[in-house]
């Protein structure tokens, strides 16, 4: 149903490195570019994650109440998208692990301060 989600950043340059760098720990890829935004994805069809320079041309702001989960297919992988993200100066917002029945994820904001989760289900 999701085709994309978009993230406002202030440098598109430097939201692109980070997440070029924590997706590849996802198999994931810089898959389309242009000018004022990013996506990343796994391959055609698949839902996609982006940054982007917002169109009005203001400042990003970062939502209260919004984060974007990021579905991996194991707790190690989600373990791996944290700690690189951690490693690329991402802010911790919750460190791997159980949080209820067949839940586990992790939490961080982005270096804009965006929030985003990692999680597996099962």
């Amino acid at each position: 149903m999701i085709g994309y989600t978009l993230l406002g950043v202030q440098d598109l340059a430097r939201a692109e490195q980070f997440y070029t760098a924590v997706f590849a720990e996802l198999g994931a890829k810089l898959v389309m570019g242009m000018d004022r935004i990013k996506l990343f994805g796994t391959g055609p069809g698949a839902p996609m994650f982006g940054v982007c320079l917002p169109y009005d041309e203001k400042p990003s702001a970062v939502g209260n109440g919004t984060m974007v989960a990021i579905t991996c297919d194991s707790t190690a992988k989600v373990d791996a998208a944290y700690n690189k993200a951690r490693d690329l100066g991402a802010a911790d917002e919750g460190a791997p692990g159980q949080r209820g029945p067949g839940f586990y994820g992790a939490y961080m904001r982005d270096l804009d301060g965006n929030k985003v989760c990692f999680f597996k289900m099962g």
